[in-house]
C-alpha cells in the first residue's frame, strides 16, 4: 500500500459506507437495488450529505474573501511602495509584508478554495470506488463497506444506457463505442463545467467591491474562472458516469447556495449589495446596517428660547 493509499483508505470506507447506507435506504423504500437510479440518487444524496457537512466551511471561506477584498487597499500600497525595486531583499520584504496583512485580517489568497480542498479527499476516494467497481466485479472483491454483491450491483447498473462506472475515453478506447455513455458524458461534462463557470463569474460580477475589483485579487479569481472549468473538463473524459454526477451535483449546490449568500448577504459596497437596498428600498426599508427610523418615537423639536417679551400697556399716557 502506497502513501496516497494510506490517506484515501478512511475516506473510501466513509464514502462507500454513505453510498451502501443511501443504497439500502432506498432499497427499502421499494426501489430496484440494482437500477441505475436507485445509485445514482445514492450519489446525489452523498453529495447533499458532503456539502450540509461543509457549511461551516463555506461560512468561513465568505469571511476570508470579504477579508481579502477588505485589504486591497492595503495590497495597493505595498505594491506602489516596492515598485521598480527586483533586488532580493525588497521581494522579500515585499512578501513579508504581505504575510503580516494577510495575518492581521485572518486570511490568505487561498481561502476561496476552501471548500473545494476539503471536498477533494472524498472527491478521489469516491473515484477511486467508481473507477475500480468494474475489476472489482470480474475479481468478485469488495470494495471498501460495499461487499461484492454490491459492487456487481453498481457495474452492473446503468442510466439511460451509460453504465455508471463507465467512461468517456474508456468507451473510446474500447472495441465497440457505447454511444450512450458518450452522450450521456458529454452532457454531464458540459454541467459540471458550465455550473463551475458561472459560480465563479457570479461571485466576480456581483459580489465584489469595487476596490477588489481593481486589486490583485481579481487577476486571481480571473484565472480560476477559466482554468478549474478547463481543468475539469479535460480531466471528466476520464471520470466515470458515477463521479461526473457527484461532481454536477456538487457544483448545483455551491451555485444555488452562494446565490442565496449574495442575495442576503452581500459584500460591502459590491454591485449585490447595492441591488439589495434598491429592493429594500421599495418595501419601505432602510439601506443594510441602517436602522429605520420610527417617527413616532422623534422627539419634538422645540423652538428656541429667547427673552420674554414684556407686556406693553395700550393706553400709556404721556408726560
Amino acid at each position: 500500500m502506497n502513501f496516497l493509499d494510506t490517506i484515501l483508505t478512511p475516506f473510501t470506507y466513509a464514502v462507500s459506507w454513505v453510498l451502501w447506507a443511501f443504497h439500502e435506504l432506498f432499497t427499502i423504500l421499494g426501489m430496484d437495488e440494482g437500477s441505475g437510479v436507485t445509485w445514482t440518487l445514492s450519489i446525489i444524496f452523498l453529495v447533499l450529505l458532503i456539502r450540509t457537512l461543509l457549511i461551516p466551511v463555506f461560512v468561513k471561506q465568505i469571511k476570508s474573501q470579504r477579508a481579502m477584498q477588505a485589504l486591497q487597499p492595503d495590497l495597493r500600497k505595498l505594491q506602489a511602495k516596492y515598485k521598480g525595486k527586483t533586488d532580493q531583499m525588497s521581494r522579500q520584504a515585499m512578501v513579508q509584508e504581505q504575510q503580516a496583512l494577510f495575518k492581521k485580517h485572518k486570511t490568505n489568497p487561498l481561502s476561496s478554495c476552501l471548500p473545494l480542498l476539503v471536498q477533494m479527499p472524498f472527491f478521489f476516494a469516491l473515484f477511486r470506488v467508481l473507477n475500480e467497481a468494474s475489476r472489482a466485479s470480474d475479481d468478485g472483491r469488495s470494495i471498501g463497506a460495499l461487499s461484492a454483491d454490491h459492487i456487481r450491483s453498481f457495474d452492473q447498473s446503468s442510466i439511460l444506457g451509460a453504465p455508471l462506472s463507465e467512461t468517456f475515453l474508456g468507451t473510446i478506447n474500447s472495441g465497440a463505442i457505447n454511444w450512450a455513455v458518450i452522450v450521456v458524458a458529454v452532457i454531464m461534462i458540459l454541467a459540471m463545467t458550465a455550473s463551475q463557470f458561472f459560480t465563479q463569474r457570479q461571485l466576480m460580477t456581483k459580489n465584489m467591491s469595487a476596490e477588489a475589483l481593481q486589486g490583485p485579487f481579481m487577476q486571481q479569481q480571473k484565472m480560476m474562472l477559466y482554468i478549474l472549468p478547463l481543468v475539469f473538463g479535460i480531466g471528466g473524459i476520464n471520470f466515470p458516469i458515477g463521479v461526473l454526477i457527484y461532481w454536477t451535483a456538487s457544483n448545483l449546490w455551491t451555485l444555488g447556495q452562494q446565490f442565496w449568500v449574495i442575495r442576503n448577504n452581500p459584500t460591502p459596497g459590491s454591485q449585490a449589495e447595492r441591488e439589495l437596498n434598491a429592493r429594500r428600498a421599495e418595501k419601505g426599508l432602510p439601506p443594510v446596517g441602517q436602522k429605520k427610523v420610527d417617527e413616532s418615537e422623534t422627539p419634538a423639536i422645540e423652538e428656541p428660547k429667547g427673552q420674554r417679551e414684556q407686556p406693553k400697556r395700550k393706553n400709556r399716557k404721556k408726560r
